[in-house]
């Protein structure tokens, strides 16, 4: 896959087809950008279930905060990822040891990592990067 470019199509076929998505790194402060995403897209319709294991318990957007993506009691469509470049293998052996693997792992504007991209997709699933769902969807669906 060529992740300098993504079809129009290829996007919004995720976004359409993607019911549940887990959101890490979400955070309680309205001035992150994870926080505003994780509004979003819960008010869009979505269920989400954040991710931080700092914040593990309590609520946001009235969806409960879980520690890490094997506390989520629902299969994953979408794992949207607000961390940095180098924790991204991290990110990738999480999803890989799920019982159910995701259909798609997002990663956020500033976000790459090809060699983990590549080992998701050898595995089936889906990859984007550098975008933000919040962004491509008004864009693309309405």
């Amino acid at each position: 896959m060529n992740h300098d470019h993504y079809d129009d199509d290829y996007l919004r076929g995720i976004l359409t087809a993607t019911r549940t998505i887990a959101l890490i790194g979400a955070s309680p402060n309205p001035a992150r950008a994870s926080h505003g995403v994780l509004g979003y897209l819960t008010r869009a319709g979505y269920e989400t279930y954040p991710i931080n294991p700092g914040i593990a318990g309590r609520e946001l957007f009235g969806r409960m905060v879980y520690p890490r993506l094997a506390d989520v009691p629902v299969a994953i469509d979408m794992v949207d990822v607000f961390r940095n470049s180098d924790a991204i293998a991290g990110v990738v052996d999480e999803i890989l040891a799920l019982p159910v693997l995701p259909r798609v792992m997002w990663l956020q504007l500033g976000i790459r990592n090809d060699v983990e991209a590549a080992r998701l997709e050898a595995r089936g699933v889906q990859v984007v990067m550098d975008r933000c769902p919040a962004i491509e969807r008004p864009r693309l669906i309405g």
